[in-house]
């Protein structure tokens, strides 16, 4: 499919209607209904498979899927220990819920390229562009959120007073040096979700995009390409979605100690 499409449109067209989004709206306003459809879906994909194992669990001998949950409740509840200093019974569920949904928008990527888009163009649509984790609007959402929590509990457990002496006597502890400490925290503030979105997006875009030139090759090239780059990219995607979580544990637990 992909070398007639290639041929009607060409390498640049083909590539440019893969990665372009399905979208409504223009400007500040447009929304990408592809990224919150497959969202959606993968998050509500997600909740529905951990509470049906969850309700079906047994203290005898488990069954597969259970032994799968628990394996990775435990490993998130690991991370969390093992980075998170504080008290608060919402970051283990937090990072739970982050590494198994970046999991499952970057496990999209590993769809034939042409699988989905191909449907949604017999069904008279234009784009679909089904890994969410390609699109810098979901990366950003996803970070604006963790970034609002730290803010959130540095009010909380710091209080405004302390949080603003913080901000402003740290690192530099004298008053001469106040400008110069709130350019260096708000440079610090904003590189987290800055550095959290862009990561994650940076990665996923660029191996779609492999995929997507492995499937402009000729036919009898693609499965010698393209299966070395899935065996490598399952790496890619999981160390991705780990990645996210410990950052977003590490942050929060920042936010909870005292200078």
């Amino acid at each position: 499919m992909a070398t007639e499409v290639h041929a009607a449109e060409g390498a640049t067209g083909y590539i440019v209607h893969h990665l372009t989004p399905f979208s409504v709206g223009e400007g500040f306003w447009t929304l990408h209904l592809d990224t919150l459809f497959f969202s959606a879906i993968l998050g509500a994909l997600f909740i529905w498979f951990f509470k049906t194992v969850a309700e079906k669990a047994t203290a005898g001998e488990p069954g597969l899927a259970q032994n799968f949950v628990e394996m990775i409740i435990e490993f998130v509840d690991q991370q969390v220990k093992d980075s998170f200093h504080g008290k608060n019974d919402l970051i283990a569920p937090l990072s739970l819920t982050i590494f198994c949904w970046v999991f499952l928008w970057n496990a999209m990527d590993m769809l034939p390229v042409d699988l989905i888009p191909g449907v949604a163009t017999m069904m008279g649509g234009d784009y679909m562009r089904v890994v969410p984790s390609t699109d810098l609007n979901a990366t950003f959402a996803l970070s604006f959120s963790v970034f609002f929590l730290i803010i959130y509990y540095n009010l909380k457990i710091k209080g405004a007073f302390s949080f603003s002496k913080e901000l402003l006597l740290h690192p530099f502890n004298t008053v001469f040096l106040i400008p110069f400490n709130i350019l260096l925290n708000l440079v610090e503030y904003i590189a987290k979700p800055v550095s959290l979105a862009l990561r994650l997006f940076g990665n996923l875009y660029a191996g779609e995009l492999i995929f997507i030139l492995i499937a402009l090759m000729p036919w009898y090239l693609q499965p010698l390409l393209s299966f070395p780059w899935a065996i490598f990219h399952i790496l890619i995607i999981t160390l991705q979605a780990f990645i996210f979580m410990v950052l977003t544990i590490v942050y929060l637990s920042m936010a909870h100690e005292e200078h």
